[in-house]
């Protein structure tokens, strides 16, 4: 069974919150991140992405980065300011976009149970991207990154989450991007009731964060080192997180361009998909699973994969993104390892097609695919067999951001 454990938050004073909230760390380019931050010496980004306030040549995991983000995070904890909580809490997370609502519970989670399997992953990690956070967890010695879970809905979490969510928020505010964020922290009685709640969930599942939670996990045995007694560490065995229902939490699609067709003219790679697919002149978006959506020479074709066999039996193989890898990306493109070709890029699928149709177009790329996205219940039935998704399957909108509940280890 899962646990969830409350903690003492170091958060933004709530004048100063939407200043320091920034975009998670790993969704936008140190350009991007340079340009957010302009003008905003509070913007949580000169933490999590400190090499935008070195120069621009400088490298991006160069020991100065680390000090840096030190630096910042110390600074800014005294010009925002950053304070502790009185005392440990669990907090109610609500994320609206548009119409959209999601109501989650944030807290601390169990880096055991991470590694017992208790909290379950559904993508492989890369360990450049684990050196990178794991440092930055240790210069800190906090969790700055928060983990997105999900959990199969519950009637009881729910009521006690509405019931927090119907008190004074401690923030309530819209980011530059329209989304918006309101927190609450949970009473003694609520800390207590939801406790007992996810102690009746039998897993989580990590929706978006895996490097995140692979970090802290990582981070945990070099502070246990560093410690000066066992207790000054004992925070370092659990993460940040908030955790969603799965019925609230939405999933959009995680998009493909492609560079260049492998030495095919378009007419020729039209051909030689049509050997193995039924393509016909169509929409930009996918009607359901089993189809894609492909942008080429100024054209949307819609591509039937449902003919195709998957690898293996599995539920990770016959997804729609793990058909395209081995028909057309791999068989067709020479595309093999999609986490490290340069060929390939993904676009997450808030942008939509007219990001597609603007690589295409302008040349960035020779062919982009929009996929149709995979469901919750996927990413679970995969879960729970132990199964691996190809990366890049899923992206979840709306995001958490950076900078709101800290975890100081």
């Amino acid at each position: 069974m899962a646990s969830i454990q409350p903690f003492r938050a170091l958060r933004p004073a709530p004048d100063s919150a939407a200043a320091v909230s920034s975009v998670p760390y790993d969704v936008v380019s140190t350009d991007e991140a340079r340009a957010l931050a302009d003008g905003n010496p509070l913007s949580f980004l000169h933490v999590t992405r400190s090499e935008i306030d070195l120069p621009a040549d400088a490298d991006p995991y160069s020991p100065a980065v680390y000090e840096k983000a030190r630096e910042n995070f110390a600074a800014l904890r005294e010009r925002a300011p950053l304070v502790f909580e009185d005392r440990p809490a669990l907090y109610v997370y609500r994320l609206r976009m548009g119409s959209h609502e999601q109501v989650g519970v944030a807290g601390c989670f169990s880096v055991d149970e991470y590694e017992q399997g208790v909290i379950k992953k559904h993508e492989r990690t890369r360990r450049d991207k684990e050196d990178d956070r794991t440092r930055h967890i240790v210069a800190l010695r906090a969790q700055t990154g928060v983990v997105f879970l999900t959990y199969t809905a519950t009637g009881e979490i729910d009521r006690l989450a509405r019931r927090v969510s119907s008190g004074e928020p401690l923030y309530d505010f819209a980011a530059p991007d329209g989304v918006h964020h309101t927190v609450w922290a949970t009473g003694l009685d609520g800390t207590r009731e939801l406790g007992e709640a996810f102690a009746a969930v039998p897993s989580l599942y990590i929706a978006d964060g895996h490097h995140r939670a692979a970090s802290a996990a990582r981070a945990r045995v070099e502070v246990d080192q560093l410690a000066g007694s066992p207790g000054d560490a004992a925070n370092a065995g659990t993460f940040i997180a908030v955790a969603f229902p799965h019925d609230q939490v939405q999933v959009l699609p995680y998009n493909r361009t492609v560079r260049d067709l492998g030495g095919r003219s378009p007419e020729e790679f039209l051909n030689a998909l049509r050997e193995g697919f039924d393509v016909r002149p169509g929409s930009a978006e996918p009607a359901g699973k089993g189809q894609v959506s492909m942008y080429l020479a100024g054209q949307w074709y819609v591509v039937d994969l449902r003919g195709a066999a998957p690898e293996d039996e599995t539920r990770a193989a016959s997804l729609d993104v793990a058909i395209l890898q081995g028909h057309v990306l791999e068989r067709l493109l020479g595309i093999g390892d999609i986490r490290s070709d340069k060929r390939i890029d993904f676009v997450g699928g808030a942008r939509g097609p007219r990001a597609l149709e603007s690589a295409v177009d302008s040349g960035r790329a020779a062919v982009a695919f929009s996929m149709f996205p995979v469901s919750v219940q996927d990413l679970i039935a995969v879960s729970d067999a132990g199964g691996i998704m190809p990366p890049k399957s899923t992206w979840f909108e709306p995001k958490l951001r950076d900078g709101l509940l800290i975890h100081v280890i």
